[in-house]
């Protein structure tokens, strides 16, 4: 795909690469953050490391930038909030809209929007202290996968499979948000489709002796493969990237992102989240498949940066 600059640095200003946050994946974004911003600096723009804490309006009020470069994952960054107060301070950012990061943090709005387009994703039931356990595995049957509503990194995640511990795995869950749902176990191979502007990235296949791609397996394990190319038929990736991009549009998210899906034993796929801030780590997927397709990373955080200049932001309007 090689370096297709369109801006000099002169043309990004001053940026404000926002990192770290107050979410559960506060250490992640730090990582994340950090090399986005060597990354900037490597290509001469005027980049400056803000660590987003309580004050971030005081800090973003005092220095004009002229755009701001989010590096934030999990809640308060990646769900509109961020979002929405950088577009009433008049400040062009990457990545998706107030809309597209609420609507994808949110997993089950985003399967519902899936279901209403008529996009396969498993079925799911939303949890709370008033759930009948017996209907819910009755329903969905198991194994199920009970995980955080809105929480990334696979923070609070676990796999169940006898119907008496559901109550335990929503508890668990509950500990990292007040809305837990339930899904239907996907007996398959685990993918994800990176999405940069238009374009799907070439995929990955994620293999993990773990029971499923958990934080650990994220982020710790070093038996975790990452295989790109991920050894589709390169029509059958094709479809499965159209597939992931219709799923990505449906949300409203823009700019790059990431729609994780699993293939079934008679390779069916099924949609599993979109993720409009992925991380940008040694570990993380995006930059894997973005050199996998001929960019460095440097070339890569340019173009996400550049989704920041359509953006054209006045008194709390996005044009």
């Amino acid at each position: 795909m090689g370096n297709t600059e369109k801006y000099t640095s002169e043309d990004y200003g001053k940026v404000a690469v926002l990192m770290g946050g107050l979410s559960a994946e506060r250490d992640i974004s730090l990582e994340s953050g950090q090399a986005v911003f060597k990354a900037l600096l490597n290509r001469g723009v005027d980049a400056h490391a803000i660590d987003v804490r309580e004050d971030i309006w005081q800090v973003l009020g005092q220095s004009k930038y002229d755009r701001a470069f989010i590096a934030l994952h999990g809640r308060g960054g990646e769900d509109g909030v961020m979002q929405g107060a950088l577009e009433i301070m008049g400040i062009p950012y990457s990545g998706s809209g107030v809309l597209g990061s609420a609507l994808a943090m949110d997993k089950v709005r985003t399967k519902r929007i899936w279901q209403s387009e008529g996009l396969p994703t498993p079925a799911f039931a939303a949890l709370n202290e008033d759930t009948d356990w017996r209907v819910v595995t009755r329903t969905l049957g198991l194994p199920l996968m009970v995980k955080p509503v809105h929480e990334g990194s696979s923070f609070g995640a676990s796999k169940v499979t006898k119907a008496d511990d559901l109550e335990e795995a929503w508890h668990n869950a509950s500990q990292y948000d007040s809305d837990v749902m339930a899904e239907s176990w996907i007996i398959g191979q685990e993918y994800t489709a990176p999405i940069l502007g238009n374009k799907v990235l070439p995929m990955i296949r994620l293999v993990t002796p773990r029971e499923f791609y958990d934080y650990e397996a994220k982020y710790v394990e070093e038996t975790t493969q990452y295989i790109c190319p991920c050894g589709l038929d390169a029509d059958f990736e094709r479809k499965l990237g159209k597939l992931a991009l219709s799923a990505f549009k449906a949300l409203d998210a823009s700019g790059w992102g990431r729609v994780d899906l699993l293939l079934d034993e008679k390779k069916q796929p099924w949609l599993i989240e979109a993720n409009t801030i992925p991380g940008m780590t040694s570990h993380s997927l995006v930059p894997m498949a973005a050199k996998q397709a001929g960019m460095s990373f440097d070339d890569l955080v340019i173009s996400i940066l550049d989704s920041s200049m359509s953006k054209q932001i006045r008194k709390g309007q996005t044009v």
